[in-house]
């Protein structure tokens, strides 16, 4: 399916993309996983609380522990894929994804379940940063964009994808995830299947190319031309234009190390840009939504398959925002999403504090009456819609071209690993913080929105339809 050299002659252009599209979509399956095993442990919160007879703390450390697993395998990633190349970290992650599903799937205690969840967060880490930096490696500049937006299209897929198997999973288990469905109760089948996608996604790594940068890098340099040719067309002289173009930006580096990182500021100015742009995206609080929405809702009066079915629905806004930013990501640009995904996200999550503030407890029970119950479904929508027409995918796509070619895999690592270590504060102070006072703790949330919409006025520059190889400054 390679293009002719006759570039954009004919249907050689669009063939081209078409060919280009499926190889990112096999890279992006790594998202999958990492928004399936991110978002599966929301339909089993309240069923490993009540089976492990455990605290909200040590079950939100539970939860947690795969995001320092996740911090770890995004730390490993950048090194691990100048060693061993895209291709085979990616079938490294898949292995680890099928581990983590079988062990979570069948603990003895509420420990070896938080140990089975780090493995799986150190495949979440590792396809954190393999997907976006494979994509952005073998995509033509003017389709980057979408391509990238691919990695998040994945993730939000398997995050409404967990929603829908926990639904289905608790409903056949008699409307609850301590049911049983054969020799295992409905939670454990839920952690579980993971090892279904986990097998496609190895399967997938053995028929995409190895990326074109890195196949220079290790001297490959015939198998970087075949490739070259195949993601991005054009005639002989165009490809050798190209290798010339990566060896440049390579430079006299044989291997990136962190050390390359080191700047003025104890690191180089991009690389903090690119450390708070991965903050922000998570202290905002989006995963609160994805990882205990299902128990929120039903700590204000709703009854779990019903909150089942509201975690399903934010899942769906999710996909649909993550269209409407694969749509405009190349035509407006990078910055202005961000900031009309920032001013969208703190309104509404202001609304949400206002409507949860409403809340009444009845013999010891949280609960909102139906209209602020309809409030803050909408309000806490709006946020996710928000976020997945702008950060949800924006992010990824910097993340991905941002860097110069020669510290990218390095600051790729250190970015993606902050997001990680932001993720997972998130995560462990939001069940005490909510039992404490879940209004403020959505106002917090509320001023990193607005703080977000400062830093991106200030800090992020466009990257819209440059080449990889331009952004050495």
């Amino acid at each position: 399916m390679a293009k002719s050299d006759a570039a954009g002659a004919g249907g050689g252009e669009d063939l081209n993309i078409v060919h280009v599209a499926m190889i990112a979509g096999a890279a992006a399956m790594g998202g999958f996983l990492f928004g399936y095993d991110s978002a599966v442990i929301n339909g089993a919160v309240s069923s490993i609380e009540e089976h492990f007879r455990v605290s909200p703390s040590v079950t939100g450390f539970t939860v947690a522990a795969a995001l320092l697993g996740s911090a770890l395998g995004a730390a490993l990633a950048g090194g691990m894929a100048d060693r061993l190349g895209r291709i085979r970290v990616m079938q490294i992650a898949a292995v680890l994804f099928a581990v983590s599903a079988v062990g979570s799937a069948l603990p003895f205690t509420v420990w070896d379940l938080a140990g089975w969840r780090v493995v799986g967060g150190v495949a979440i880490g590792i396809a954190s940063v393999i997907a976006p930096t494979y994509i952005a490696e073998v995509s033509p500049p003017a389709f980057r964009g979408r391509l990238a937006s691919l990695q998040q299209l994945a993730i939000v897929l398997g995050i409404a994808m967990s929603q829908l198997v926990n639904y289905a999973l608790a409903s056949g288990a008699g409307g609850s995830g301590m049911g049983d469905l054969g020799p295992l109760m409905a939670w454990q089948w839920m952690l579980g299947v993971e090892v279904l996608p986990a097998i496609v996604y190895f399967l997938l790594s053995l028929v995409i190319p190895e990326s074109p940068r890195h196949l220079v890098r290790v001297g490959r340099i015939d198998r970087a031309r075949r490739v070259l040719r195949e993601v991005e067309g054009g005639t002989s002289e165009d490809v050798e234009q190209r290798v010339r173009e990566i060896r440049e930006a390579l430079g006299s580096e044989v291997k990136p190390r962190l050390s390359d990182l080191r700047g003025r500021y104890g690191l180089l100015g991009i690389v903090w840009v690119g450390m708070a742009l991965s903050a922000f995206q998570q202290l905002v609080g989006i995963n609160v939504i994805f990882y205990y929405s299902s128990s929120l809702w039903q700590s204000v009066g709703i009854a779990e398959t019903d909150s089942l079915l509201l975690s399903l629905f934010t899942s769906i806004v999710n996909i649909l925002g993550t269209f409407v930013a694969i749509a405009l990501v190349d035509r407006i640009g990078r910055k202005p999403l961000l900031l009309v995904g920032s001013a969208g996200m703190a309104v509404a999550l202001g609304v949400t504090s206002f409507a949860f503030s409403h809340a009444t407890v009845v013999d010891g029970q949280a609960e909102l009456s139906s209209g602020w119950a309809l409030v803050a479904l909408v309000s806490a929508s709006t946020f996710v819609l928000f976020f997945a027409l702008s950060w949800g995918v924006v992010t990824w796509v910097l993340l991905g071209e941002m860097f110069p070619l020669r510290v990218r895999a390095a600051a790729m690592a250190v970015a993606t690993a902050t997001q990680w270590i932001a993720n997972w504060l998130i995560t462990i102070t939001f069940p005490p913080l909510s039992d404490w006072n879940l209004p403020l703790t959505y106002l917090v949330y509320t001023a990193f929105a607005a703080l977000s919409f400062l830093f991106v006025a200030r800090y992020i520059r466009e990257t819209k339809g440059k080449t990889l190889e331009s952004m050495q400054a």
